[in-house]
C-alpha cells in the first residue's frame, strides 16, 4: 500500500506507473519539480527496498542515463482487484462442475502445487518435512506455528489467519487445496482439525497416524 510511503515518493512511483518505459533521474526530477539530488535520495531508498529495478540504458544529450522501472514489487502496492476476480471464477466453476466438483477442483489444483514443491523436500525425513512446509505456508502468507498434542507423535501446522479468509467464506471449497496441498507434499493424510472460516481460532492441519 502507498500509505506507508511519503508524499514525494508515492508520486514518483505513480509517475513510474504512468510510464512503463521508466524514467531517468532528470525525467522524475522534472516530473517531480525536485532537485536531481532529491529524486536520487528517494530513486535509492526504494531501489533498496525492492520497489524499482533498473531499465535499459538511454542516451540524453550525448551522454547514457539510467531508467528507472516500478519492480514486480513496486506494481503490487497498487490496488488490485483479484478477490473479485477470484470469485467470478470459482462462481463459474462451482455452476458448472456442482459443490463437489469445485471441491475436487480445489484438490487438483493442490495436488499440482505440491508436485512442483516436492523438490524442496527431497532427502528430508518427516519430521524435517514438516518444519520446512510450515516455512513454505509462512512464504504464502500464512502466520504458521507447529504445536503438538500430548497424544501425537508428531506435530501439527497451526496458521492463526487465512490468506483467502473472504474467499472461503463463500467457497468453503477452497479450504481442500491446503488440505490436499499438505498431503502431497508429506505423503500423508491430513486432517483439517480446525478452521478459521468454521468458527475455529486457528487452522488446525493434523497428520493421521499410520
Amino acid at each position: 500500500m502507498l500509505s506507508g510511503f511519503g508524499q514525494r515518493q508515492q508520486e514518483l512511483l505513480e509517475k513510474l506507473l504512468f510510464n512503463k518505459g521508466g524514467l531517468t533521474i532528470d525525467d522524475l526530477a522534472g516530473e517531480l519539480g525536485i532537485t536531481r539530488n532529491a529524486v536520487q535520495q528517494h530513486v535509492a531508498a526504494l531501489e533498496n527496498g525492492g520497489y524499482l529495478d533498473k531499465g535499459q540504458l538511454t542516451v540524453t544529450g550525448g551522454r547514457p542515463s539510467q531508467v528507472y522501472i516500478l519492480s514486480r514489487k513496486g506494481a503490487e502496492l497498487f490496488p488490485k482487484q483479484y478477490s473479485w476476480f477470484s470469485e467470478l471464477l470459482l462462481e463459474s466453476l462451482r455452476s458448472q462442475l456442482g459443490g463437489e466438483g469445485l471441491e475436487e477442483k480445489m484438490r487438483e489444483i493442490g495436488r499440482n502445487l505440491g508436485t512442483n514443491l516436492k523438490v524442496k523436500l527431497e532427502g528430508k525425513n518427516l519430521k524435517e518435512k514438516i518444519l520446512e512446509v510450515a516455512a513454505m505456508m509462512r512464504e504464502f502468507g500464512f502466520e504458521t506455528v507447529l504445536t503438538r498434542h500430548e497424544n501425537d507423535s508428531l506435530p501439527s501446522i497451526k496458521a492463526h489467519n487465512c490468506i483467502y479468509h473472504h474467499l472461503a467464506e463463500e467457497f468453503e471449497e477452497v479450504c481442500e487445496l491446503d488440505r490436499s496441498l499438505l498431503e502431497t507434499l508429506l505423503g500423508k493424510e491430513i486432517e483439517h482439525q480446525e478452521c478459521i472460516v468454521r468458527n475455529g481460532n486457528t487452522c488446525r492441519f493434523r497428520i493421521k497416524p499410520d
